[in-house]
């Protein structure tokens, strides 16, 4: 589960970590929640990688209106190939979504503790997502939108909860976005000895 995250960085650092020549302006937030529109990284018509702001909470096409979105906030690696929600933009839509860190939750309901989770040794890396576009088909309006793909907890996230966003390396933002790749791999737990975790 991945349903709050911090991108406090600004458009210039996006900018550098992510190699695209323009970030539409955006007022970083230390806490994004489902129906923010928040930057992804993805490829454009010409195969060059763009950032666009999108709609947190994926919507397909043949959705009959945007709350459908409101369930689809996360995609699961186990399933996100197969399901005809996330199944078509898995195999042509790939995204990152950059991040400076997510949370969790732990303890029992009135007494939850909140924790940041970041990377050790990278202060801005990205999730795994998925992107969509979709049509109002009254009033025509056009909406980009995006998920965030989780897998199991590494062991580091496991007392908390037993899912975690997928992380993709840098090294491996190609063959996500790229949709003749297989990705397949990459929708694994993230290196429990390169997190964080601190008190949210």
């Amino acid at each position: 589960m991945c349903g709050r995250y911090d991108l406090s960085d600004n458009p210039a650092a996006i900018r550098a970590r992510f190699g695209v020549p323009a970030v539409p302006e955006f007022a970083p937030n230390a806490d994004w929640r489902p129906t923010n529109l928040a930057p992804v990284v993805r490829l454009g018509g010409d195969g060059a990688r763009e950032c666009v702001l999108a709609r947190w909470g994926l919507v397909p096409a043949w959705a009959p209106d945007l709350k459908f979105g409101n369930r689809c906030i996360n995609a699961r690696a186990e399933t996100v190939a197969k399901l005809p929600a996330f199944r078509h933009a898995y195999r042509k839509r790939r995204c990152l979504v950059p991040v400076n860190a997510f949370f969790e939750w732990s303890g029992e309901k009135g007494h939850r503790l909140k924790w940041r989770i970041a990377l050790r040794d990278a202060p801005l890396f990205a999730l795994a997502g998925l992107w969509e576009w979709w049509q109002d088909r009254g009033s025509g309006e056009a909406v980009t939108s995006y998920t965030i793909v989780t897998c199991a907890a590494n062991a580091a996230i496991a007392p908390l909860h037993d899912r975690m966003p997928v992380i993709v390396r840098a090294a491996d933002y190609a063959r996500w976005l790229d949709p003749a790749a297989d990705a397949q791999p990459l929708l694994a737990p993230f290196d429990p000895d390169a997190v964080v975790l601190a008190r949210g």
